[in-house]
């Protein structure tokens, strides 16, 4: 007996409740129906704001204030994310001082530094951190301070006192929204804070924002448009975004899908 629409729904908004991710396959032998059927199923919720897709599955929805968890962000849109890190870290020459902030995207961007020399990499992100001791060959510093358990990161007062205290060419940070008029902003406000201590203590802004992003507004201001050097966003970039950042005089760097 065939299920309706309706009652797929409720299934699947039922299983989203209790669980932080669900996927395809899951959800299509459960609800015994094909996977394209389910595809289908994600694509309405989504249109009907009850969830985002996802790479093989879907996520609840989180408000622009209401920060997703580190968790949470790294079953998003993760191909462009690691195409974006791949581009950003073209960005980065031998003998650079960068700043790389918290997220799930710059965590991938350390995998492509592998072949720079003498590049010394600092940073308040916890999984940053510990990656770099796995595959980086460079110079690391790590910024002490408050840990931030869901987000992985660390900041408050000390946070902010140490990342003053350098200096650096590069400044790589992801955003978590991309606004004419609210310029780069951020879910946390102690974390924005040291986004914005971060960039003022480097000669060239980097930010990290897929297709998503753009015309998102979410909590804490980092910066304005005009203060960033380089966008890095993804092929899926609309075209009416790379028209708008580019009449602002902003330079996207668009990576390709591979």
């Amino acid at each position: 007996m065939s299920v309706s629409f309706e009652e797929r729904k409720k299934i699947i908004i039922e299983k989203l409740s209790k669980e932080d991710v669900i996927h395809v396959p899951a959800l299509a032998q459960a609800l015994n129906v094909s996977s394209e059927t389910i595809r289908r199923d994600l694509d309405r919720l989504e249109k009907e704001g009850k969830l985002k897709k996802v790479y093989g599955g879907a996520v609840k929805v989180t408000s622009l204030i209401q920060e997703p968890s580190f968790e949470q962000k790294m079953q998003i849109n993760p191909k462009e994310k690691e195409a974006i890190s791949r581009t950003a870290a073209s960005l980065v020459e031998d003998g650079d001082r960068i700043f790389i902030g918290g997220g799930t995207t710059p965590l991938s961007l350390i995998r492509y530094l592998e072949d720079k020399k003498n590049v010394t990499l600092i940073t308040p992100s916890i999984p940053v951190m510990i990656h770099t001791l796995e595959i980086f060959h460079g110079h690391v510093i790590f910024i002490g301070g408050e840990v931030n358990r869901e987000q992985q990161l660390v900041q408050g007062p000390l946070a902010e006192w140490t990342t003053k205290q350098i200096r650096a060419n590069k400044a790589i940070i992801s955003a978590g929204g991309v606004s004419l008029t609210d310029g780069i902003t951020d879910f946390d406000l102690n974390q924005a804070h040291i986004s914005r201590i971060l960039i003022e203590r480097s000669e060239m802004t980097i930010i990290l924002a897929d297709h998503s992003k753009m015309g998102q507004t979410t909590f804490a201001h980092i910066c304005a448009l005009q203060d960033v050097s380089i966008i890095v966003s993804d092929w899926r970039c609309s075209r009416e975004w790379r028209s708008k950042l580019h009449t602002e005089g902003v330079e996207l760097l668009l990576a390709e899908q591979q």
